[in-house]
């Protein structure tokens, strides 16, 4: 923990103070992996950095609402987490699937309507598609239930992989109308409108939020980053947080970004910061 950061946009600096000004009218919303935890060549070793939750256990209680949006299982991301039972955070919410699962921590209930009908044919056909196309050694699947990410990070060569599998998968959403969404090292096949945007965009009304801080650090956290933006255009301020990985920036939400910080050690010092300013 050490001195506040300054954001470089005008908007940026406007969305800081507004949150330092008015904490219980504002709303922090993060994503998960390579935010709140390290990236790991195994997705079920994620966990996150050890500031984590006790910079948001600190700074929590002060806001109006904290939120972590993910497209993991919101069950696995609580379980993952440590959400569950962790002081200061009795009213954290959890939006997994990218918001088609909800958790929140008040209730420890956890909602989850069926997936797309969609999904159980990929996931039929996905198998053989990769062996037809002879998937390079290293390409694995997660099955995340609303949706299927083939990763390409443990592949020899995974930019390579990623380029090789992206039209055929892209063509497999679309035949059982699915969307292909792109990120780092991974393809993911999940429902039109199904994003962190418009998550965001429904919780925040809920919540009557004020200013917002979100965080992230991947192609699927742009959606996000546009809905802060929509409400700055409409006078509501915001501060946008990229987590970058010196080896492997994101450059298109770094470019947009008010404020970076290096991964999830430097998300968590940010949220102490800002808790200890408050």
């Amino acid at each position: 923990m050490g001195t506040l950061p300054v954001p470089v946009t005008a908007a940026g600096r406007t969305g800081l103070d507004a949150l330092l000004a008015h904490p219980s009218h504002s709303v922090v919303a993060l994503d998960f992996d390579g935010t709140l935890a390290p990236i790991v060549a195994d997705p079920t070793e994620s966990r996150p950095h050890p500031a984590v939750l006790p910079a948001l256990a600190r700074l929590a209680p002060q806001l109006r609402a904290v939120a972590v949006i993910t497209g993991r299982p919101a069950e696995t991301a609580v379980a993952y987490g440590g959400f569950e039972g962790a002081a200061g955070l009795e009213h954290l919410t959890v939006l997994g699937a990218y918001g088609a699962e909800r958790w929140d921590a008040a209730t420890a209930r956890l909602s989850s309507p069926p997936p797309h009908p969609g999904i159980d044919r990929v996931r039929a056909e996905l198998p053989d598609l990769l062996r037809r196309l002879e998937a390079p050694q290293g390409t694995w699947t997660e099955d995340k239930g609303y949706a299927l990410a083939v990763h390409t990070r443990r592949a020899a060569d995974p930019a390579r992989a990623y380029r090789w599998l992206r039209e055929p998968l892209a063509d497999l959403a679309a035949r059982h109308e699915l969307h292909l969404e792109p990120g780092r090292f991974v393809l993911e096949i999940r429902p039109a409108g199904m994003d962190k945007g418009t998550a965001l965009t429904a919780f925040l009304a809920e919540c009557g939020a004020g200013p917002v801080l979100y965080a992230g650090d991947d192609l699927g956290d742009i959606p996000a980053f546009e809905a802060v933006e929509r409400r700055r255009a409409a006078g509501e301020p915001g501060l946008l947080v990229c987590s970058t990985d010196p080896g492997e920036e994101v450059t298109e939400l770094s470019r947009r970004a008010d404020l970076t910080v290096v991964g999830p050690d430097g998300v968590a010092d940010l949220l102490a910061d800002i808790a200890a300013r408050i």
